[in-house]
């Protein structure tokens, strides 16, 4: 048997003024046949006193209790960039963003949580030039894949109230600069930031380009070494996972799961999603569970792009999903595909919300009753609600 999990991040959504929203609008043909003849529903992914994070949604869907092991987003991709991590080490995730430019530090507006989904090459330039001016023997700055990177404290205490810069787009961030602990110090080298990386030339040749600066660091997602258990010790199947961000990739190492990198996944709607699929394919003959993670339809929910949405929810239907059945079709083995957002990331509110998203459960050779289409819609008038995320995979390996 064997088990792939398609993971849409962020492609839940609210309804428009029409009642539609992205997963009712996409042509997505092999997901809604599919559906069809699958188990459809709504099941919760973010557990209660948790916040609505990718990192919480995803570590629930791989089978994770989030109450029990999370212990912190930027640990994860502290873990997926080779940072070696102890007792006491924190961690903060350090986005490169574009603030506006004409105002003191703390009157500035959050114009762009991405800088413009700055390169890997210029924003490696970036956090390197940042590391030697900033870094001092207990802080010390790691690129990571496009705007996503991190900063180490060697040795230190928890306990900062830092804001994720995507739910405070075209805001001030008065209300929102660090609070707690080491507040002054993270303020402080948000500051420095601003001033060593307005005018670097990375900076000025993106602005003659038309291209959002990468003007200042922004801190988030505090956290410590992970708790993990073996996923095999858990579920005895051998596992692997395809994403192109750090987080899910630094899950799946803790996880001692197989972390597949592919060429040109970027984590966008430009990513390569032909690799993604030949990837998985591939994967699937030597492993027992397959996850692809597919972080496009959250980029376009917190950038507000509706139509940009819809388009990456049906590049996955047929660039992934479609292709991912066939082979699996093709290879006479029995199998099940489980298709889920981690969460909704609502285009109209540019920010992940908490509430149960839409799944459903493929099982070759049986029929469900099944759905038309899979919608946020069409899950709930099921009736049927797995109340939490982990118990998804046991209902898919049972």
């Amino acid at each position: 048997m064997k088990y792939v999990t398609v993971l849409f991040d962020g492609m839940a959504d609210y309804p428009d003024e029409n009642g539609q929203t992205p997963m009712s609008l996409a042509h997505k043909p092999t997901t809604d046949m599919l559906a069809r003849t699958a188990e459809a529903g709504l099941v919760g992914t973010v557990p209660a006193g948790l916040k609505p994070g990718s990192d919480v949604a995803n570590l629930s869907v791989m089978g994770y209790d989030p109450r029990s092991c999370y212990t912190g987003r930027s640990p994860l991709e502290a873990i997926s960039m080779g940072i070696t991590l102890d007792a006491n080490s924190v961690t903060y995730r350090c986005n490169l963003v574009t603030l506006s430019c004409d105002e003191p530090y703390e009157n500035k507006t959050m114009l762009d949580y991405s800088a413009g989904e700055i390169t890997t090459a210029e924003a490696k330039e970036l956090i390197q030039y940042l590391d030697g001016k900033l870094s001092t023997d207990n802080l010390r700055f790691y690129a990571g894949v496009s705007y996503r990177h991190c900063l180490k404290r060697n040795s230190g205490t928890v306990g900062a109230v830092l804001t994720p810069p995507h739910d405070i787009s075209d805001r001030k961030i008065t209300e929102h600069l660090p609070r707690g602990e080491y507040a002054n110090e993270l303020c402080e080298l948000m500051k420095k930031s601003y001033n060593l990386l307005k005018d670097h030339p990375v900076n000025v040749s993106r602005v003659k380009r038309g291209l959002n600066p990468a003007n200042s660091v922004w801190f988030w997602g505090e956290g410590t070494k992970p708790k993990l258990e073996e996923f095999y010790s858990l579920y005895h199947l051998k596992g692997a996972v395809i994403s192109a961000v750090d987080l899910i990739k630094g899950i799946a190492i803790g996880a001692g799961l197989t972390s597949i990198d592919v060429d040109g996944a970027t984590g966008n709607i430009h990513t390569n999603f032909k690799g993604k699929a030949d990837a998985a394919i591939n994967a699937l003959k030597t492993h027992d569970y397959v996850y692809i993670h597919l972080e496009a339809p959250d980029e376009c929910g917190h950038q507000g792009d509706k139509a940009g949405k819809i388009r990456a929810i049906e590049l996955i239907d047929e660039k992934i999903v479609s292709p991912v059945y066939k082979a699996l079709c093709e290879s006479g083995e029995d199998f099940k595909i489980l298709i889920l957002p981690d969460h909704a990331t609502p285009y109209t509110l540019k920010t992940h919300t908490g509430e149960p998203v839409p799944y459903l459960l493929y099982s070759h050779g049986k029929t469900h009753k099944g759905v038309s289409s899979l919608t946020e819609k069409t899950a709930a008038e099921t009736g049927n609600a797995v109340k939490y995320g982990f118990e998804l995979i046991k209902k898919m390996i049972e």
